[in-house]
């Protein structure tokens, strides 16, 4: 069979690649690989065509090799009959799928092909690092790892300063040709350990599951996509908003980067924290505490508070009490979908405090509840809330950008990118479980959590270059399984065919562009 690499010019002044078959003076087009407008994309797709090329003369020797034996042939070794057996089967597709956003991304920054396997079959199957070894048999990969070859190359994490390596390859990555990024979003969560005793690392703190386990603090700088610039650990009792300058600052230093803007929750709205940023040269939005509303828009109130949906308004707010130095700009928005969902809100915290308050629950403290010292009887207070339903609808960021660098709209858009940094903390603690609960030393929880940072890039970048979430690419590829089989004493590798969504997630992945 004559096949050929071509090179074909488009109407678009592009370069295609195609893979095709000369046989009796004809030609058949096998498949179109795609175009490219540089070289270095032309490069990538004539290596795929390569590939192809050696994949399709395989099966055809395969195929002729499966006739013989189709009629009757005798085998190879002398004997009267063909002898066919099917050594194994393997996870290939979704290992080589992930494994090539591994490479675009990180290319050979850490020297450890184990990383790279952990990070891969993380992605695949988050398990212990002694389960993963099953994982990475079952991809079918050539030399599969013993656990002491695991814990020997981690081991060289910290010294060979892999995190810094990740983090650099990641940030070039996500920025691209357009040069710095100037927009990161920060935000904070907190891992635990089922563990009796603390240690200079895993302590008691501040946990929003109210756990009394000790925990460590994760702090992850991502961009307005989501993926993942930065990754930092920090004991488990240290405060949420004492973390935001080390891990700016290391990201600043590593990167080279100048006028960055910081976005991050109305949990790190306090004076202190906010002039430690400005006194390090950091602007930043941050979202405001409703409790500020009737202090910031007093004179905007006074002419009450039938506001249009989507409305904005532009103040300022007092971040210390009778403090003018402290007064910072203040963007409010109103949304009406906003406003629906502070009423049932409401609603169902006033249900809550009610059934306190009449002894049907059995907690002490609620939203809405007075009362209870002494002899009098815990009550709802319908005032409060009646109150505060002047406010319903609005919500307020304080910046320190003025209006000339970003207009009111443009804060609020910047501040909505937020949750971008909560959806990667969810799948790094879902779709990839975190949580290091194998470790007890610092330097391997480090070493864990570059494992995750790593994953967490792939995944993110997947998911936006093909619109997939990554829980239904694996459903797609894990069940595409490449086969070994023994024909004749023989070894013949079959790579599995992928089906339509799969090739189109594959060429997605890979930057083919249609």
């Amino acid at each position: 069979m004559g096949l050929v690499k071509r090179r074909v010019p488009t109407k678009s002044g592009a370069t295609a690649v195609q893979v095709a078959r000369y046989a009796r003076g004809s030609r058949q087009i096998i498949k179109r690989l795609g175009s490219a407008h540089d070289e270095a994309t032309l490069a990538v797709l004539e290596a795929q065509a390569d590939e192809l090329i050696a994949d399709l003369l395989g099966a055809e020797q395969l195929e002729l090799e499966l006739e013989g034996i189709a009629a009757g042939e005798p085998s190879a070794a002398g004997g009267g009959g063909p002898r066919i057996t099917t050594v194994g089967t393997s996870s290939g597709p979704v290992w080589r799928l992930l494994q090539g956003v591994y490479e675009q991304i990180f290319g050979a920054v850490v020297d450890s092909e184990v990383f790279k396997d952990l990070v891969i079959a993380r992605i695949i199957e988050p398990t212990s690092k002694a389960d993963a070894l099953r994982v990475i048999e079952d991809a079918g990969v050539a030399q599969v790892p013993s656990l002491r070859t695991v814990w020997r190359h981690l081991a060289r994490h910290k010294p060979q300063g892999w995190r810094d390596g990740l983090c650099k390859a990641a940030y070039q990555f996500a920025a691209g040709d357009g040069g710095a990024l100037s927009v990161v979003l920060y935000d904070v969560t907190t891992l635990y350990f089922e563990a009796d005793e603390e240690d200079q690392t895993r302590r008691v703190g501040y946990s929003k599951e109210r756990r009394v386990d000790p925990q460590v603090l994760v702090g992850l700088l991502v961009d307005k996509h989501g993926f993942p610039l930065e990754i930092h650990c920090f004991e488990g009792n240290k405060a949420e908003t004492t973390t935001l300058i080390p891990v700016l600052d290391s990201f600043k230093a590593r990167h080279q980067v100048e006028d960055m803007l910081v976005v991050a929750d109305a949990g790190m709205l306090n004076w202190g924290n906010l002039k430690a940023l400005e006194d390090a040269g950091y602007q930043y939005i941050v979202g405001s505490k409703a409790s500020k509303a009737p202090y910031d828009m007093a004179s905007i109130f006074a002419k009450g508070n039938d506001f249009a949906d989507g409305q904005i308004f532009e103040t300022t707010t007092q971040l210390r009490k009778n403090s003018p130095a402290t007064v910072r700009r203040a963007v409010w928005q109103y949304r009406l979908a906003r406003e629906h969902r502070d009423r049932r809100n409401q609603a169902k915290q006033l249900e809550h405090a009610q059934a306190i308050a009449e002894g049907r629950k059995q907690q002490r403290r609620a939203k809405y509840l007075t009362g209870g010292s002494g002899q009098r009887a815990q009550q709802v207070d319908y005032e409060k809330a009646r109150a505060e339903e002047f406010y319903f609808g609005l919500k307020g960021y304080v910046t320190s950008a003025s209006p000339a660098v970003m207009t009111g709209a443009e804060v609020i858009d910047a501040y909505h990118s937020l949750f971008e940094v909560e959806r990667s903390f969810r799948m790094a603690k879902s779709d990839l479980q975190a949580r290091p609960m194998f470790h007890h030393t610092r330097d391997s929880i480090e070493a864990h959590l570059s494992i995750v940072f790593a994953a967490l890039a792939i995944t993110r970048h997947l998911q936006q270059v093909t619109g997939v979430s990554i829980k239904k690419i694996l459903k797609i590829f894990y069940p595409l399984r490449d086969a070994t089989l023994q024909i004749n004493g023989t070894r013949h590798h079959i790579p599995a065919q992928l089906s339509e969504e799969a090739q189109r997630i594959a060429e997605a992945a890979a930057g083919i562009k249609h």
